[in-house]
């Protein structure tokens, strides 16, 4: 074998020349071996040829990364090669925390827009307001920069300061402060009382997912001792971490399997099980799921569904039933692989297949249907109220000061991707009444 395959081979294969030992290469058959050399024969060849005679100079490393990630990603959509700035980011977006400034931010022309300042956060606490513009991140202009290029600027260290300069539309000249970093927890959670039915959100799977669904229930427990049944809206949710769908399943149920795994080899099938004890027992429970629902989303409302603990309702999910491993590469950022299948606990692979709902709805807009209304106030000749004027000048301040409130509201939920209320979400409305019909059902079965 030549040094340079013997090098292709090491590149490849993300090991270290010392932990490829001769004996190790020849328990492999021979046959196989010599087609393997001589089709990394066959990249050398291109790669040389590329350097050589491509009309631009390219670096190795982009050749060879491209050349690694190509090879992962004609596998299936969803393995890949993450160079070190990738898979840091993808650590961020997993570990759910990071050091930073706490705010969540846009671009908008050309600055960095502040969407909103999480409460308790560094930038909460000095000063930063939805709205705000940044204009400059320690004296260096923003003008020119991506928002990635931005945000990386702005986290860093727990403990270091930071300046950045704001403009604020209220204030007359830029306002310069200077912020301590500390750790940033992501919000993956979010909820509110839909008046006595527990609305739950998740956005995204990780670290913090199952402690943020404990925490918001018990935080709606207190502000409505009598919930009457739970909202978990799993709509567009991406996925994200296995164990934390298995938590999050586990919250709701007290026993049997909740999903399990199975690889290549069938020996090396793994199952998940949920522990003793529920969040909410005897609770009506309502999932919401549509087309942008996938993986650690499908799980949930996969055990869910199978175990009749919830009612799933919607649209039919992604069908990403795949469970992706990340490998470290020493040095040289991770591969994602997908290294197993995942089942629901009936049995059921939803592999480009998607979680089919109980009960479809598709989302539509809740509007008034007009009809021909006569009243008094219609006749020929009727009398006029003498409260009128009054009235009329009361609830056009009203009107006004409602639809100020209303376009505030909207712009704000607009930015922050919130849950739309339930007049505003048909799908969501339709998991209320259901819920509340539920309620009723069983209060009048229990007399």
């Amino acid at each position: 074998m030549t040094l340079r395959v013997l090098f292709l081979f090491f590149v490849l294969s993300g090991l270290s020349p010392v932990a490829l030992a001769a004996p190790e290469m020849k328990t492999l058959p021979l046959g196989t071996n010599e087609k393997t050399y001589e089709l990394l024969n066959l990249f050398g060849d291109v790669f040389e040829r590329v350097k050589s005679d491509y009309v631009e100079e390219v670096k190795d490393e982009q050749l060879i990364e491209s050349a690694i990630n190509g090879m992962l990603t004609a596998l299936d959509p969803h393995s890949g090669y993450l160079n070190e700035k990738s898979f840091q980011e993808m650590q961020v977006q997993t570990k759910g925390e990071f050091g930073g400034l706490g705010i969540e931010v846009t671009m908008e022309n050309g600055l960095v827009k502040v969407v909103s300042p999480i409460d308790d956060t560094p930038a909460y606490r000095a000063g930063v307001k939805a709205g705000d513009y940044i204009s400059h991140i320690d004296d260096e202009q923003v003008l020119g920069m991506t928002l990635s290029e931005a945000v990386e600027k702005m986290r860093g260290p727990v403990g270091t300061d930071i300046k950045v300069t704001i403009l604020r539309e209220s204030a007359p000249e830029p306002i310069k402060v200077t912020i301590t970093r500390d750790i940033i927890k992501i919000q993956s959670v979010r909820s509110h009382a839909e008046g006595d039915i527990a609305y739950i959100r998740i956005t995204s799977f990780s670290e913090q997912t199952s402690k943020g669904v404990e925490d918001a229930y018990a935080k709606l427990k207190k502000e409505v001792p009598e919930i009457k049944g739970i909202v978990l809206d799993l709509r567009n949710n991406p996925g994200g971490l296995l164990d934390q769908a298995i938590a999050v399943s586990d919250d709701f149920l007290d026993h049997g399997e909740v999903v399990s795994t199975r690889e290549r080899d069938p020996n090396n099938t793994k199952r998940y099980a949920a522990k003793p004890g529920e969040l909410a027992p005897g609770l009506p429970m309502v999932v919401l799921i549509n087309n942008g629902s996938a993986s650690a989303s499908e799980i949930v409302a996969g055990a869910l569904q199978d175990h009749k603990r919830a009612i799933i309702m919607g649209t039919k999910s992604f069908g990403k039933g795949s469970v992706q491993t990340v490998i470290p590469l020493k040095d040289h950022g991770a591969m994602r692989l997908t290294t197993s299948r995942y089942y629901t606990p009936s049995g059921r692979s939803i592999q480009a297949k998607g979680i089919e709902p109980d009960i479809l709805v598709e989302q539509a807009k809740i509007e008034l249907v007009k009809t021909v209304d006569r009243k008094e106030a219609d006749l020929p000749h009727s009398l006029k109220n003498d409260q009128e004027k009054a009235a009329i000048k009361a609830e056009e301040l009203l009107d006004k000061m409602k639809k100020k409130k209303k376009e505030e509201e909207g712009s704000k939920k607009g930015e922050l991707g919130e849950p739309l209320k339930a007049e505003e979400d048909f799908q969501l409305a339709r998991a209320l009444d259901l819920l509340r019909g539920m309620a009723v059902y069983r209060s009048s079965a229990t007399q």
